[in-house]
């Protein structure tokens, strides 16, 4: 079941709750007790990882993205160890860092 996230617009309560998706969205806040509790919208966490999904199906040779560890800085790691000249991010040229 997904976790939605959820605040209050009278008093700032923010909560997670564990729903289905078909379950109505709740509207009561626990804190203060007014019907002002909106739904937040949050980017998912989690990755796809193995066989049988487009980072290892779709892309050849060195373009896979797939994290060999479960730390995800194996990238940068690498981007690192060979003297940053592939232009890419965690080197300072894309200008996120």
């Amino acid at each position: 079941m997904p976790i939605y996230e959820y605040e209050c617009k009278e008093c700032g309560h923010r909560q997670e709750t564990i729903q289905k998706m078909s379950d109505d969205p709740l509207v009561d806040c626990p804190a203060c007790g007014k019907p002002a509790l909106k739904k937040l919208l949050s980017a998912p966490a989690f990755r796809l990882k193995g066989g049988g999904w487009y980072e290892t199906d779709f892309k050849g040779g060195s373009q896979k993205n797939v994290a060999k560890g479960d730390s995800g800085g194996d990238k940068k790691e690498k981007a690192e160890s060979s003297g940053g000249s592939s232009g890419g991010c965690g080197t300072g040229s894309c200008g996120c860092h």
